[in-house]
């Protein structure tokens, strides 16, 4: 037996197939591109996600006979996207993505209608699902006329796969139409969207069976025996399912582009007033809470590109043992900020410049900016009870062992690094599919990934970051002040 996990990200689509007992059999990936007609939109054709999957399946077979024993499917995708399909199921327009800021108005208005933040649990912002159907109706009457269904990403997948319109709950929830702590579709929201119900697609749980693979397909694709495909997950909830995420206590730092701070909830907690996303996980009876700061080894590649030398070089002036909190500060709000300001228009600084700053005191500044924002999230996430006893670190930027000691000693958690591996989203996706199939406790299969190392908060100097990051907090007032 084996099981297919597919991502579906922005730049391209990556598919993994695991044996029976989980490890991993072969993964190949396939690209395509957004397009931005004006400033600020972000699109995609569907049917390039479909090429790219078919590509993708094609090479998988060819590689690995295993692919004919295949039991499970399960899909993640990057969330709000909005397919937006005729009574036919043909797609009306390129999806909007999650990164595509046209509805900002729309969404200023729904976050202030009275209950939307209450049902919803999170701020509507504007790469939310609902304030974009509400751009098409006042900007594409026509389009919005023919509306039968409205699809996230991995939900057309789905469709694809299945024939059926089926969503799961972590992916709806992005929406700003569902009752996250209800775990269903909720009417107020919908009407205030200027939505209805049979426009939306039938919810599941991200485990559990959403349908079988089209019959037409297992044909093509060689497979003879039935194949379950499970709800799936947005992105972030199938890479917790990588990485075992699934409980209180269990979470995530992710440094990439952006950073990302998630942690698992036994219970629903939402803090919309803090700009946390609070979202259904993808196994029942539990949801995540995650921080996002738009600019973490972002900020490190703005440095490398004005002066001219690489992350790594900058990093590596450094050292590796840690020091304490410099002179120099900055803040990392170079494209604006969600996690805890919600503000677009901020803006980034450097404060504490002297005659006799270096590159690498700058460097320094940069990593401990991020850090800084990073503990902003712990702390909101911390004030809705969410206990966070280690962290899983990933990304490109657990490359600098500097950095990973300094995030671990602001946090005052354990930083685990995984051993070279799948772990990620593509990884949840295939557990998904598995537990689909099978009907095996989500808990046994979504296991931890081994452990490569462990990186300690350096208690010498807990007492001065925390310093740090209240002079640092005390900067919000100033940098907002001259927006």
């Amino acid at each position: 037996m084996s099981y297919l996990g597919i991502d579906l990200g922005t730049s391209g689509l990556r598919a993994l197939l695991v044996d029976a007992d989980g490890k991993p059999l072969g993964a190949v990936e396939r690209h395509y591109s957004a397009r931005h007609p004006h400033p600020g939109w972000s699109e995609q054709d569907p049917s390039d996600w479909i090429a790219a999957l078919e590509g993708a399946v094609a090479e998988l077979r060819a590689a690995h006979p295993e692919f004919v024993g295949l039991r499970g499917i399960g899909v993640a995708g990057h969330m709000h996207g909005a397919t937006l399909l005729d009574d036919a199921d043909r797609v009306i327009r390129p999806c909007i993505l999650w990164n595509d800021t046209r509805a900002h108005a729309e969404a200023a208005r729904l976050d202030g209608v009275e209950d939307v933040r209450a049902l919803s649990g999170n701020i509507v912002f504007p790469g939310f699902t609902a304030p974009k159907l509400e751009w098409v109706r006042a900007h594409e009457p026509e389009n919005y006329a023919r509306i039968a269904k409205v699809l996230l990403p991995a939900a057309y997948l789905n469709l694809y796969l299945t024939g059926e319109h089926v969503c799961d709950l972590s992916d709806a929830a992005g929406t700003s139409w569902l009752d996250v702590g209800a775990r269903g579709w909720s009417d107020r929201l919908l009407a205030e969207g200027h939505m209805r119900r049979e426009q939306m697609p039938r919810l599941v749980e991200g485990c559990e069976k959403a349908g079988d693979l089209r019959r037409d397909l297992a044909t093509a694709w060689g497979i003879a025996g039935p194949v379950a495909v499970a709800g799936g997950a947005g992105d972030n909830a199938a890479a917790a399912c990588g990485m075992g995420a699934l409980s209180e206590g269990q979470g995530f730092v992710s440094l990439g582009t952006s950073g990302v701070l998630l942690a698992a909830r036994d219970g629903y907690h939402p803090a919309p007033e803090t700009a946390l996303h609070t979202f259904c996980h993808a196994v029942p009876a539990r949801w995540y809470q995650m921080g996002v700061m738009l600019s973490a080894t972002d900020s490190l590649n703005w440095l490398s590109s004005i002066t001219g030398a690489r992350p790594a070089e900058l990093t590596s002036g450094l050292g590796e043992a840690l020091n304490a909190p410099g002179r120099v500060r900055f803040l990392p709000y170079l494209s604006g900020e969600r996690t805890p300001h919600n503000d677009a228009a901020i803006r980034g600084s450097f404060t504490g410049l002297g005659t006799d700053t270096t590159r690498d005191d700058m460097t320094r500044a940069v990593l401990e900016g991020v850090a800084y924002g990073l503990r902003d999230s712990y702390d909101a996430l911390v004030g809705t009870g969410a206990r966070i006893d280690r962290l899983m670190a990933i990304g490109g930027g657990t490359r600098s062992c500097y950095w990973l000691r300094l995030i671990a000693t602001v946090l005052g958690v354990p930083l685990d690094l995984p051993q070279d591996g799948e772990f990620g989203a593509a990884l949840g996706a295939a557990r998904l599919g598995r537990v689909a199939a099978t009907g095996e406790a989500p808990e046994t299969v979504m296991t931890p990934p081994a452990i490569g190392a462990r990186i300690e908060p350096e208690a010498a100097l807990l007492a001065a970051f925390a310093e740090g990051h209240a002079a640092f907090r005390a900067s919000y007032p100033a940098i907002r002040g001259i927006q």
